[in-house]
C-alpha cells in the first residue's frame, strides 16, 4: 500500500482554536512495501502525520492519497473498507483491562470478520495457536490467558504490537512503539516489526523518539520539525550534524545511551530476514 501526501496541512484534533497547524505544506511519498521511520522533537507533528495516513484525520489543506485514492472523497462504506486495510498502533494501546490477552491479540483480525464472528470471538477465541505465535515473537507467549490489567506497561505495549501480526492490513502505522520498553525488549520489538513487514510485503511507517533504533532498523529516515519536512534520507546519509540541527533546542531528546552517528555516513540498515516461530 502506497501513500502520497501533496502539500498537506493538518491540525492536531486536540489543538486549541487559533493554534498553529501541526503540519504545514508537507510533501511525502511512501512506496508500497517500504519501511520508514519518522523522527523529530516533541511537537514536530509525528502523531498527527500518522493519523492522517490512517485516514482518521482529514487534511485541512492539500491532498492525501492512499493507493492512488483520496479517502475523503469515498463513500462512507468504502472509507470504512479502506480503514480495514490499515493498522494504527497508538503509543498507549486501547486494550480493555478485564479482557484476556488472547482475545486482545485476536482483535487484530476484527476488520476481516463478520459481526457475528467478532461477537463470538469475545467468548470463544477462534485461533488460539495464531495468537500464541504472534505473542511468542514478542516473548509474551506465557501471557496468552493473562488478563490485560495484570500486565506491565511494556507488556501491554507489546500485546498491542502483536495485534499487527494478525491484522489483514497492508499498512502498519506504529506510534512510538518503544516508549515503555527497556533497550533489549525495544530492539526485539523493532526487529520483529521490520522483519515481519518485509516478509509480508507490508508498508511500515513508525514514529520513534529513539534515534539510534530508527537508524539501526529502518533504511529510510524522515525528519520532522515544527510541522515541516526537515530531511528525507537513507539511514546511511543521516549524520550527527543533521540530527543536531533537527533537534536544536531539544538536545535532551536526541542524546540517549547508545552512540549517535559521527559525521561520517552510518552503514545502511541490513536487509531484514524472516523470523520463524520456535
Amino acid at each position: 500500500m502506497k501513500l502520497d501526501l501533496l502539500a498537506v496541512a493538518a491540525r492536531h484534533p486536540a489543538a486549541r482554536n487559533g493554534a498553529a497547524a501541526a503540519l504545514r505544506s508537507l510533501n511525502l511519498q511512501v512506496r508500497s512495501g517500504e519501511q520508514v521511520a519518522i523522527i523529530g522533537p516533541s511537537g514536530a507533528g509525528k502523531t498527527t502525520l500518522l493519523q492522517l495516513m490512517a485516514c482518521a484525520l482529514p487534511p485541512s489543506a492539500g491532498v492525501l492519497q492512499v493507493d492512488g485514492q483520496d479517502p475523503w472523497t469515498l463513500p462512507r462504506r468504502d472509507l470504512q473498507r479502506l480503514r480495514g486495510r490499515l493498522f494504527l498502533a497508538p503509543q498507549v494501546p486501547p486494550l480493555p483491562p478485564r479482557q484476556r490477552v488472547v482475545t486482545s491479540v485476536l482483535a487484530g483480525r476484527l476488520p476481516a470478520m463478520s459481526l457475528a464472528a467478532s461477537l463470538r470471538s469475545l467468548f470463544y477465541p477462534s485461533d488460539i495457536p495464531a495468537a500464541h505465535e504472534a505473542l511468542d515473537r514478542f516473548d509474551l507467549a506465557d501471557k496468552l490467558f493473562e488478563r490485560v490489567d495484570r500486565l506491565s506497561g511494556g507488556e501491554r505495549q507489546r500485546v498491542g504490537l502483536a495485534r499487527a501480526l494478525l491484522s489483514p492490513a497492508r499498512l502498519w502505522l506504529v506510534d512510538e512503539p518503544l516508549s515503555a520498553l527497556d533497550p533489549t525488549r525495544a530492539d526485539q520489538a523493532m526487529r520483529t516489526l521490520v522483519q515481519q513487514a518485509a516478509a509480508r510485503g507490508i508498508t511500515l511507517v513508525s514514529t520513534l523518539h529513539q534515534v539510534e533504533m530508527a537508524l539501526a532498523h529502518f533504511p529510510r529516515i524522515v525528519g520532522l520539525r515544527d510541522g515541516e519536512l526537515n530531511f528525507d534520507l537513507p539511514a546511511a546519509e543521516v549524520s550527527r550534524a543533521r540530527l543536531q540541527r533537527l533537534y536544536a533546542q531539544h538536545e535532551n531528546e536526541l542524546h540517549g545511551d547508545a552512540p549517535l552517528p559521527t559525521d561520517e555516513p552510518v552503514p545502511a540498515a541490513p536487509v531484514p530476514a524472516v523470523m520463524h516461530c520456535r
